[in-house]
């Protein structure tokens, strides 16, 4: 009697299976990187580091993440590529013009009774916003009384920031969102164009601390009348936005404003109760002189 031949298994794997593997090596990354450098990427949402660990792999000749976290332990060079890839670096000058006009014509004048004003730009990047501050301060007569302390932990953004070099083909795109911001001057007045690069005026830079500052593990940089930090927390998960959010409010003198980006939101954080809300479409928050 013939046997019956068995069935040949050509199974595709199980594609949860891949997953839930794929995330527990990304869990051992992320502990490999805090272990041995100290940068706590261990609450950053998930998709955001998924998403940018698996571009660090296609680009590389790596076979796996089990690769990269050896690179990681053994190659002091590799972490440079790593934090270029997990920090946030997505950013422009007036970005989100709407914000920029709001806080020109509601929240500057109000600034502008302080004798001494004190701004903490948190997870600057490399610097477009923070020099966007600095023209609405000079053009609104305060940035001679104003201090900005612009921070972030990636110390090559650090780097650019301080530079105030960018690309020549985003101009037109900043010269736009300069307009729509309110911009009372000709764009062109704030930098000097050099090959493919604009170089941004000196005057800039004048009253602009760049230092590195870490929101995820350092504690609170300064006591300021105001603070901004924009489309940052859409990358944290749930735990960790609570935490930022307090250390901004522990930052901020009775009184002082926090501006978020426009799909963040202090409305179901415990640190709601601490402020008051300015306007929930642009994200611009008061700290209260006493808790409600």
């Amino acid at each position: 009697m013939n046997k019956p031949k068995a069935e040949k298994q050509n199974r595709e794997p199980d594609t949860d299976v891949v997953n839930k593997n794929i995330n527990l090596e990304i869990k051992l990354l992320l502990e490999a990187i805090y272990q041995k450098y100290g940068y706590d990427f261990r609450n950053y949402g998930q998709a955001h580091i998924k998403r940018r660990v698996l571009h660090r792999l296609s680009g590389s000749n790596l076979k796996n993440i089990s690769e990269l976290i050896h690179e990681v332990i053994y190659n002091d060079s590799f972490i440079k590529l790593i934090l270029e890839d997990l920090s946030i670096t997505v950013t422009e000058m007036f970005r989100d013009p709407t914000f920029y006009k709001r806080l020109r014509e509601e929240i500057i004048p109000l600034l502008k009774t302080y004798p001494y004003l004190k701004i903490w730009h948190a997870g600057c990047s490399t610097g477009q916003e923070v020099y966007s501050m600095a023209i609405i301060l000079k053009e609104e007569k305060l940035f001679e009384r104003t201090q900005i302390y612009a921070t972030d932990f990636n110390q090559l953004a650090l780097k650019k920031a301080r530079e105030g070099i960018y690309p020549i083909d985003k101009i037109k795109e900043y010269t736009r969102n300069y307009q729509r911001a309110g911009g009372k001057n000709a764009f062109s007045d704030y930098y000097t164009a050099k090959y493919e690069s604009v170089i941004l005026d000196s005057s800039l830079k004048k009253n602009i601390v760049f230092a590195e500052h870490n929101l995820v593990t350092d504690n609170v940089f300064a006591e300021v009348n105001l603070v901004i930090c924009r489309n940052v927390l859409i990358y944290f998960n749930k735990e960790l936005q609570e935490r930022v959010l307090s250390l901004f409010e522990q930052s901020l003198m009775p009184g002082g404003y926090l501006c978020l980006g426009s799909k963040e939101s202090l409305r179901f954080s415990s640190a709601y109760k601490h402020f008051q809300e300015i306007d929930d479409k642009e994200k611009i928050y008061k700290k209260n002189f006493y808790l409600r």
